[in-house]
């Protein structure tokens, strides 16, 4: 018989900590019911069908959409090149699933490109697994850049109205989803929510992830908006990634040090080369296992702190209730045991004497009612967590994708490692050849020395590693590796066209902006 665990009691995500279940995730989803959120302040409204439509959309559906705009006089060609149309809704407008698969491939929804993209959508082809709560909630750290990124998802879009606004010059895409959104009537519930009275556990790291953004929309004039969204959708992504793996690295530490306040110091090296056998691979599977072998004291502490959450039925909406909870963990050990011997009996009493018996054999190694229950919530739960919480940090770091940085071989022999994909390099060095002058942000040249201290600083992704006090001392081999690893490094900038050899002399070699800003 399995033990009989309280619904409540072994529900592992708690916003206050992490909002994303350990699901796989589809970042296009992120980003869809981010604008969702952004949209709605931070509710998720549930779709209702307006009456005599249905709410499941197909291709076909769109194409009929667009049919009745062509014949108002807002499109022409439409039915003579039905073909034609067909392919850009599929490669351009529309995100599938099973895309390929005649009898199983639908309609997820609209492409992320537009603010008003949600609107179309199959809800449960949609899913984000609440990972969309996190990234909303990290822009609330900074309002202002909220703001500014809501207002250029809704550039030539006027949502009171839902008119074009005069004089927008939107690419073809957005152009096409603005057209389908007007002709659409679905009508809206709204849902409480709890995402605009709570705080990120990391607000430096959030911080950063809406600076990051900033950057990025100084350069909405230049660059082109499918471009830019797409750096956008990058850099998203990346820092979900990294904020996952600095909770799960410093939620254990915050309990052992009763404090919310931990040092920042999380630092991996990344493997540049693309070559699964180069030298420096070794560093960076090292690091990997590090951060995803974390994930089994980030699961107990995230199980201490919900069970400490439920038996004093502290505000789950309240980012104070964290505090409180690991203030009761380390200086109310008397009061937390009481309470928790009642938790351990009722907990007992709701199992058969057979199940009894195993639960037992469980916690047998534990003393006290606290940690007994605690045992038996990992033994229970924790499996689920610790199979299904790789995965999900897998597909929010983007693995074996240009976006991301992680990589997986087929073969055991090519474990996890942290690598740095071209397109999330792109973005990034869009960013960091931006600086502030008198107020504004104006683009200079990097030198590589300064690009990839940078990347370390800002980010904790290590390069060249020789200046860390862990290598200070490296062997020749280790040497060797990092030597590879920069020059794979100026051989990436090159194909992406910041870098150009115009000399043997270390200080000359400069990542050059791909776009003036002065």
């Amino acid at each position: 018989m399995a033990i009989k665990i309280n619904k409540s009691e072994g529900v592992f995500r708690n916003e206050l900590i992490l909002t994303s279940d350990a699901k796989v995730t589809n970042i296009d989803n992120t980003l869809v019911n981010l604008f969702m959120l952004l949209k709605h302040n931070g509710i998720r409204p549930k779709q209702r069908a307006a009456k005599n439509q249905s709410l499941e959309v197909d291709i076909d559906k769109i194409m009929h959409y667009f049919k009745a705009l062509e014949d108002q006089g807002h499109f022409k060609g439409i039915n003579e090149n039905r073909q034609a149309v067909e392919i850009w809704i599929r490669q351009n407008l529309a995100n599938l699933v099973n895309r390929g698969n005649l009898e199983k491939e639908k309609i997820s929804s609209l492409k992320p490109i537009h603010l008003e993209s949600y609107r179309i959508r199959n809800a449960k082809n949609t899913r984000d697994y609440f990972s969309a709560d996190q990234v909303y909630l990290m822009l609330g750290q900074k309002p202002a850049i909220k703001e500014e990124l809501k207002k250029y998802l809704v550039q030539g879009w006027d949502p009171q109205t839902n008119e074009f606004l005069q004089g927008n010059n939107l690419d073809v895409d957005s152009l096409g989803i603005l057209h389908l959104i007007k002709n659409i009537s679905i009508g809206i519930i709204e849902s409480n929510t709890s995402l605009n009275q709570i705080k990120p556990l990391l607000p430096k790291q959030a911080e950063l992830f809406c600076e990051d953004i900033h950057r990025l929309l100084v350069y909405k004039e230049i660059i082109p908006r499918s471009v830019l969204i797409e750096y956008i959708k990058t850099i998203t992504s990346f820092h979900l990634a990294l904020y996952s793996f600095k909770v799960i690295n410093y939620l254990p530490k915050m309990l052992d040090q009763n404090s919310i306040e931990v040092d920042d110091d999380w630092k991996v090296v990344v493997d540049v080369t693309d070559n699964f056998e180069s030298k420096i691979s070794q560093f960076a599977i090292k690091d990997a296992e590090i951060n995803y072998n974390a994930l089994y004291n980030y699961i107990k502490a995230g199980f201490q702190i919900n069970t400490i959450i439920n038996a004093f039925s502290l505000d789950k909406s309240k980012s104070s209730s964290l505090e409180q909870a690991i203030n009761k963990l380390n200086n109310e050990n008397t009061l937390v045991e009481a309470t928790l011997t009642a938790f351990w009996s009722m907990l007992r009493n709701n199992q058969t004497e057979e199940d009894n018996e195993l639960l037992d054999d469980m916690v047998k190694y534990e003393t006290t009612s606290f940690d007994k229950y605690v045992e038996a919530l990992m033994k229970v739960k924790g499996p689920y967590q610790l199979k299904y919480y790789p995965q999900f940090l897998d597909s929010i770091s983007q693995k074996n994708n240009d976006r991301g940085f992680l990589a997986q071989g087929r073969s055991k022999k090519h474990p996890r490692r942290f690598v740095l994909g071209t397109r999330l390099l792109e973005a990034l060095v869009q960013i960091q050849v931006l600086h502030l002058d008198k107020g504004k942000f104006i683009t200079k040249n990097v030198s590589i020395e300064d690009l990839m201290e940078n990347l370390k600083n800002r980010y904790g992704l290590v390069i060249n590693g020789l200046n860390e006090e862990e290598y200070r001392n490296a062997d020749v081999n280790t040497n060797l590796a990092f030597k590879e690893n920069v020059e794979a490094f100026k051989s990436k900038l090159r194909q992406i066209g910041f870098y150009n050899d115009m000399s043997d002399a270390y200080i000359l070699q400069k990542v050059r902006p791909r776009y003036e800003l002065k």
